[in-house]
Formats: C-alpha cells, structure tokens, sequence
C-alpha cells in the first residue's frame, strides 16, 4: 500500500505541449504544473527537456535574438544547426527550454519555443508530412532541496540553474503524466506524380525569364 502511495503521489506532476499559429513556423508552448515540490516552487528552476525530431528544427539566430530580450532561454544540443538542410539529411536536436513561473498559478510553468518545418521528400499519395513530437521531459532544480527522493531521480545536465550564477548544478527528473503522449505536426509537402510538371513548369519558367533579361540588356545596355 505504501509502494502504491508514493507512486500515486509522483504522478502528479503534469506537461502539455501545443502547437500555436499555421504552416511551416510554427511556436512550440510547454506547460508544467508541478505536484510534488512542498508548498509551491517559487524557489526552483524548471526546464522541459525534449528531443526535435530531423521534421523541424530551432533558428540559433532567432533564438539568440529572443535570449538578447529576454523572451525565452534555451539550450540547443548540437548549438550549431544547418537550417537549410531537408528533413532527410537533417538529424535530431536536443533542446533544454527554461520554463517562466505562472503568475495565475504557483506551481506552474510555460514557455513558448519557435520552430520550423523542413523540406520534405514529395509523397506517394499524401500532401501531408507527419511530425511527432513525444512528450518533454520535465527537470527541476531547487535552491533548498525540497524534492521527494521518492519521486525525483538526479540527472546529467550539462546546463546551468537559472537564478544561481550560471553554475552547473543537479538536476531532477519526474516521472510525469502527459496530457497526450504524442504531438503531431503536419508539414505539407508536394506529391511525387507532380515532378515531371514541376520541372517542365520551372525550365519553361527559367528560359522565359533569362530571354526577358537578355533582350533587356541587348536594348537598353550600354557597349563600350
């Protein structure tokens, strides 16, 4: 019975992720209540580890843009990303998010993180890819070691805890209870019966417009 209790206390802390705006820039928003940390957790750090699968990947532009004012902060692993490369060629990105405290609620943490779709191969017979992206794991580092042992594990996060000089510190882990297991993205994506029309359109396309340019420049260039 006891064994039964602990576990029933530690799944009591909840993630939910949602994907907000249309198309291929899309913002990831995480959200963490957490049901285990005594009184409320105004004292810790919390960060939403997840793993971005090659579909989409994280601007390291933008992002350090978004940290210099102070409207998000992230850990990219690897932190350099070719963004132009297809989702074929790409590979997977590891991403530790910094949650904000929710002003409406004391144990509660969101963030929003900008992501963006890949070029994918054409399809067989969809004009959807389908990205999935599994649910985050939730860390916490607390500055009085108010954690349950018997529902936190410590983990290796090469990573600072906020609020404490930007020092390595240890982390925790939870098992948590997603809201939905898996989150899908759907990227749309040409059909492959359609190359032959793409290419002919885009050669037809190409020859027109470098003939406009010529006969521009043969009119009005100016020969020495």
């Amino acid at each position: 019975c006891v064994i039964l209790d602990v576990q029933a206390a530690c799944q009591d802390t909840t993630v939910t992720q949602e994907l907000l705006k249309e198309g291929f820039h899309r913002d990831l928003l995480v959200k963490v209540e957490l049901g285990v940390v005594e009184a409320d957790a105004g004292g810790c750090a919390v960060a939403a580890r997840t793993r971005l699968p090659p579909g989409i990947y994280v601007d390291p532009y933008e992002l350090a843009s978004l940290q210099r004012h102070n409207l998000t902060k992230a850990v990219l692993i690897p932190d350099v990303i070719d963004v132009e490369a297809p989702e074929y060629l790409a590979t997977d990105l590891l991403v530790l998010l910094y949650l904000e405290p929710d002003p409406r609620c004391s144990r509660c943490f969101r963030a929003a993180l900008p992501v963006h779709g890949r070029y994918h191969r054409p399809a067989e017979d969809s004009e959807e890819a389908l990205v999935v992206l599994k649910s985050p794991e939730v860390l916490v580092c607390c500055c009085d070691n108010r954690l349950s042992a018997e529902c936190w594990k410590p983990v290796e996060v090469e990573a600072p805890c906020l609020g404490k000089d930007d020092v390595p510190c240890q982390w925790y882990s939870v098992t948590h209870k997603p809201a939905s297991e898996e989150l899908i993205l759907q990227i749309p994506v040409g059909l492959r019966q359609h190359s032959s029309l793409v290419c002919v359109v885009t050669l037809l396309v190409t020859v027109l417009c470098s003939s406009l340019i010529l006969a521009a420049v043969c009119k009005y260039g100016h020969f020495s």
